[in-house]
């Protein structure tokens, strides 16, 4: 089984990177709506209910991904299939690094109008009259973060659980998109899925940051700038584990990123991650490849670990 995990984990991810996420009937999708719906029915301003939302949400999904592991276990060919397709559905590396490859044509033809439109795919911040450099820091920062979020995690705990392990963490991954912000509404509802996403995601989002460091030389970049900045400034976050990311990233491509965020209901200021110039459009495009290369990087660490697991057990 742990030969067919490797196997279907590594096939879905490059059915990502080929064909990046399902464009109709995306399962993520599916599973927003059904919270959509549950939500109606568990909602009260208190943490309590959203923790009985998060288990209302989750626990239907994480049973149907149990019986799917346990019904194809012992037949090779169905639960790599099995795997892939799941993998294939939970990460979403390309159509993160797609975005900042967008987002940097868009600014490299002067189009900022059409740079601040397409910053939603990213992230929730307010784009008006944000300049090149900081819709270049938004951009950064965010698939610095999202490529252990729509990524590595989802890798590792498919690694470690199979099925059940990338269902899971995607469901609390998008709860957490969902329920998770610091407004009235939210605020106490959404403190379980955003606790359990936190949790789900330190390991990952640790191992994202070290494989970022590790890969520095290949996209400009050096491996110890890179590893010191990290080690300094990868706690200066309000985020557990963002800062990780992000201080590997600005690192890795010798950039500052941090500062003041202007959001639709509140402005943050955050500690400076990081030395050097303010990202630009070229930074951008290393960065949106610095997305392909972690993630590439830590699926072939996972098979391999899977596969030696493997052997060892026969």
């Amino acid at each position: 089984m742990l030969s067919s995990r490797a196997v279907g984990i590594a096939l879905g991810v490059v059915a990502d990177r080929v064909f990046g996420d399902p464009t109709k009937h995306h399962p993520v999708a599916w599973f927003g709506t059904w919270a959509t719906r549950v939500e109606r029915h568990t909602y009260s301003d208190d943490t309590l209910a959203g923790a009985r939302h998060v288990a209302a949400t989750v626990a239907p999904v994480a049973v149907a991904a149990i019986a799917v592991e346990r019904l194809t276990r012992k037949h090779p060919v169905a639960h790599t299939l099995a795997t892939a397709l799941t993998t294939w559905a939970v990460v979403g590396a390309r159509s993160l690094a797609r975005e900042g490859e967008l987002m940097a044509d868009k600014l490299d033809s002067g189009d900022l109008d059409g740079a601040r439109e397409r910053l939603g795919n990213l992230c929730g911040r307010d784009p008006a009259g944000l300049d090149e450099p900081e819709l270049a820091r938004a951009a950064v920062e965010s698939m610095a973060e999202n490529t252990a979020d729509a990524a590595v995690a989802s890798i590792f705990w498919g690694a470690l659980l199979g099925i059940p392990g990338l269902v899971v963490h995607r469901c609390l991954n998008t709860l957490d998109a969902m329920v998770g912000h610091l407004n009235d509404r939210y605020r106490r509802f959404g403190t379980a899925a955003a606790r359990l996403d936190d949790a789900a995601d330190w390991v990952p989002a640790r191992l994202t940051g070290a494989a970022a460091c590790a890969l520095a030389p290949t996209v400009g970049g050096d491996r110890a700038r890179a590893w010191r900045t990290m080690r300094r400034d990868g706690a200066k976050h309000p985020s557990p584990n963002g800062g990780w990311c992000e201080s590997a990233w600005a690192g890795a491509l010798g950039v500052q990123l941090g500062g003041t965020n202007v959001y639709f209901s509140r402005t943050e200021t955050r500690d400076l991650l990081g030395d050097g110039p303010r990202p630009r459009s070229a930074e951008l495009r290393r960065a949106a490849r610095l997305v392909t290369l972690v993630t590439a990087a830590v699926t072939g660490v996972a098979a391999a670990a899977l596969l030696a697991s493997g052997k060892a057990r026969r």
